[in-house]
């Protein structure tokens, strides 16, 4: 996977929020559709009636999209810190920072949107120097 893209309902907004809350900085926009640089991939946030009808599809849809977007940094220090910085900022937290029976850390939260994004250490999640998520350790002992 290349391009990862989000459909918003009010572009704007969602801009103003991954931008200002998130501190993401867009490599490619125009007035339709942002372009953010991730980890190993390109985040892309454009208008939800327009992709869908670029797609050919219906654009309507609420309650869990049966998706979430994962943030992996690599000490659980790092997702205390991320947790208060976004808690300051008045971001909707969906749970405090958890430590799951494995190990690691997370939390989830929303966007404005309701699209739910995790920061996580995962313990099982091979980061390189930049952050990027290069492999995954075996869980089938789990």
């Amino acid at each position: 996977m290349s391009v990862l893209s989000l459909g918003a309902d009010n572009l704007t907004a969602m801009r103003n929020f991954y931008e200002e809350t998130l501190e993401w900085k867009p490599v490619a926009e125009n007035k339709d559709i942002v372009f953010y640089k991730m980890n190993g991939f390109l985040f892309s946030i454009g208008k939800r009636k327009d992709l869908a009808n670029f797609i050919g599809v219906n654009s309507e849809g609420s309650g869990f999209r049966g998706v979430t977007f994962g943030y992996n940094v690599p000490t659980e220090n790092e997702v205390r810190e991320l947790y208060k910085k976004l808690k300051t900022k008045g971001v909707k937290i969906l749970n405090e920072p958890t430590a799951p029976p494995f190990g690691g850390l997370f939390f989830y939260f929303e966007d404005i949107e309701g699209n739910i994004l995790e920061i996580a250490c995962n313990t099982f999640v091979s980061l390189d120097r930049e952050n990027n998520a290069v492999d995954h350790k075996p869980i089938d002992h789990l």
